[in-house]
């Protein structure tokens, strides 16, 4: 099965670019009310995934809360607890199962590593659902 049929394109996806500061992202992250947004470069590259752990665990290692203070901070210099792993859009349904298992969304990227959008963990408990509905 295509894993295109699951994806929600970059166009309709909420992402942030590496060079935005961390204020910037905690507005962003705060008005889509996400809690891990992916990371994309200005060439249109996955770079990984931001959690507001990530950005709390910043905030205490800085000690501050202050935003002016966090406005110079750019999340590429963050310490990530872990990046979502990508899959290349021509992965099998399998592969995009087995590496939903530990995130919320599966990043897709093409064969240049540009990412193109995400599959989100409901779709494809959906598509297990439904595979198995059909077994019945």
């Amino acid at each position: 099965m295509n894993i295109l049929f699951y994806l929600t394109p970059k166009s309709e996806v909420m992402y942030l670019f590496d060079d935005y500061s961390v204020r910037q992202a905690m507005e962003k992250m705060e008005y889509h009310k996400y809690s891990a947004v992916p990371i994309i470069n200005h060439a249109g590259a996955y770079v990984g995934t931001l959690t507001e752990g990530d950005i709390l665990w910043e905030l205490k290692r800085r000690q501050t809360v202050d935003l002016h203070e966090i406005e110079d901070i750019k999340i590429r210099t963050l310490q990530r607890k872990r990046d979502n792993q990508p899959v290349n859009v021509n992965c099998n349904i399998e592969d995009l199962i087995m590496t939903s298992m530990n995130q919320n969304f599966v990043p897709v990227i093409d064969d240049n590593g540009i990412f193109i959008g995400i599959v989100t963990r409901k779709n494809i408990i959906e598509y297990c659902y439904n595979q198995c509905k059909s077994l019945v």
